[in-house]
């Protein structure tokens, strides 16, 4: 199976990182410190959703701004300690892609985005996060903004994701998508091709685009 496109867009934590550990240490203590049960917490889903959104959901408004600052102090002051670290095939399948064919789209915060990416040496031209949108995913609007930044049409475009909310605002957007079975099983995850992982994948790039393989 072979897909061709003229732009590849990368969700970050699950896609190209791990920070599962570092995730659950500093919700764990936000959900503590605002007084969120346990059951409270369960209920909601945390992955690939911005943070602001989650508080939404567990928190009254006026309480949500100073929450969603919290959150994000406590995960950026994380990173340093080993909570985040390289996905297999990240770095083989990124260092195959001229900068300007990628992307790396998050509904992390641009600050906690580049201190996950700075930690493991990702340096993406193009970084789509939380404070560059109004609507994340699953809207299509972050998808469609990184196809608008790097000039492409998202028809040309394939989306790289391992959440549920991810591939539908890859589908939404009229992208192809390509599931990564990181953080969900294959049952969980709708996408035009599932892997297990970008070691899975190779690259080439050709004079229209960049051409995805599965490995042997």
């Amino acid at each position: 199976m072979k897909i061709h496109a003229h732009a590849l867009l990368f969700d970050n934590d699950g896609t190209l990182v791990s920070s599962l550990a570092s995730v659950d240490r500093c919700w764990t203590r936000w959900a503590a410190e605002y007084g969120i049960t346990a059951e409270e917490f369960a209920r909601v889903e945390l992955h690939g959703r911005p943070a602001a959104e989650i508080a939404a959901d567990l928190l009254p408004a006026e309480v949500v701004p100073r929450a969603v600052a919290r959150i994000e102090d406590l995960e950026v002051e994380d990173v340093p300690h080993g909570g985040v670290h390289l996905l297999p095939g990240t770095r083989a399948l990124l260092d195959s892609l001229p900068a300007e064919r990628w992307a790396v789209v998050t509904s992390a915060t641009r600050r906690l985005a580049e201190a996950r990416l700075d930690a493991v040496g990702i340096l993406p031209k193009t970084l789509v996060a939380a404070d560059d949108i109004t609507r994340g995913k699953p809207d299509p609007e972050p998808y469609l903004l990184a196809a608008r930044t790097l000039g492409v049409d998202p028809a040309h475009c394939v989306v790289f994701e391992d959440a549920p909310a991810g591939l539908a605002a890859g589908r939404a957007a009229g992208m192809t998508t390509v599931a990564l079975t990181t953080t969900h099983q294959a049952h969980e995850l709708r996408a035009d091709l599932v892997v297990e992982d970008l070691s899975a994948l190779s690259a080439q790039v050709t004079d229209h685009g960049v051409e995805i393989s599965l490995r042997g």
